[in-house]
């Protein structure tokens, strides 16, 4: 925090922008952190302002998931058909993973948006398993909006206090977010077969690069 502080003290919203940004696109950056320090600056020190804060944060996240979304569709979803037989990725097992972010994909992004990990590789991941663009948007920008507007003026009212909240709140989430994994891949493996059947009626024939 205090590190990043210094960062925004020096470069701005240039700082948070590309920390969040690049974060989203999928390089293990503190994004969250960044917002929190600029938002807690803005409130103590008033060299920023916290709708712009707020506005830098949204829009980078929402940027840089997008890049994260293309290199994902464009080349994650190529490797995968091409190399994913060597980890066990069949093309049954890659159209369920389509097939399941066709119809979950919104929830996926949008959760993910509020767990740290999952923030970083959620575009990379909807791109490989082709999620649909138009989805992918909407939930993007919704998701990158509601966080950054929540989690800003949290940090602005609260202040420094906010370090207090976030190692817990990050804590309950991570703990939430593991237990969503264990149980929905207890439940993809007791169905696999049966949610596979769906994928190829849904998507029939050869999986192919687009």
């Amino acid at each position: 925090m205090e590190f990043l502080q210094y960062l925004i003290h020096t470069y701005g919203l240039v700082a948070v922008g590309a920390v969040v940004g690049l974060e989203c696109v999928g390089f293990p950056l503190p994004g969250e952190t960044a917002l929190l320090a600029a938002a807690v600056y803005a409130g103590t020190k008033h060299d920023l302002n916290i709708v712009s804060v707020i506005i830098t944060a949204g829009a980078t996240a929402t940027v840089g998931r997008m890049i994260g979304y293309v290199i994902g569709r464009e080349y994650g979803y190529w490797l995968l058909l091409r190399y994913g037989s060597y980890v066990r990725m069949t093309q049954g097992r890659i159209k369920l993973g389509q097939y399941l972010f066709l119809r979950h994909g919104g929830k996926i992004v949008f959760i993910a948006q509020f767990v740290p990990v999952l923030r970083t590789i959620a575009g990379v991941f909807a791109g490989c398993n082709m999620m649909p663009w138009r989805n992918f948007l909407l939930t993007n920008i919704v998701g990158s909006a509601l966080w950054a507007l929540s989690y800003g003026y949290a940090a602005y009212a609260f202040g420094l206090g906010i370090k207090r909240l976030e190692g817990p709140l990050v804590i309950v989430l991570v703990i939430l977010t593991i237990l969503g994994f264990v149980v929905g891949g207890i439940f993809i493996h007791r169905h696999e077969a049966q949610l596979t059947a769906e994928a190829e009626r849904a998507m029939p024939g050869p999986l192919k690069l687009p």
